[in-house]
């Protein structure tokens, strides 16, 4: 599934970054890679959200969004809600 689907409250394993790859490496170096964990901490209308990744809280576009397809379960070791 990718991160726009995910449901507020709810934490995800990385699986995969599909975007350019520009922003994957910016993605990246601000630690969002394949297998972390990310909590979804809210969802606007217009398709941004706002999600926590390794203790720091991010905003990304709907088109960053979708370009991230993750994975309910196992992260980092940790059970997921």
């Amino acid at each position: 599934m990718i991160l726009r689907d995910g449901k507020p409250g709810e934490g995800y394993q990385v699986e995969e970054i599909c975007l350019e790859e520009k922003v994957k490496r910016r993605l990246q170096i601000l630690g969002l890679t394949r297998g972390t964990r990310v909590e979804i901490l809210n969802q606007k209308k217009s398709g941004t959200l706002i999600i926590k990744v390794r203790g720091t809280r991010f905003a990304v576009g709907r088109q960053i969004a979708e370009g991230v397809e993750v994975n309910a379960g196992q992260a980092e070791g940790r059970a997921i809600k």
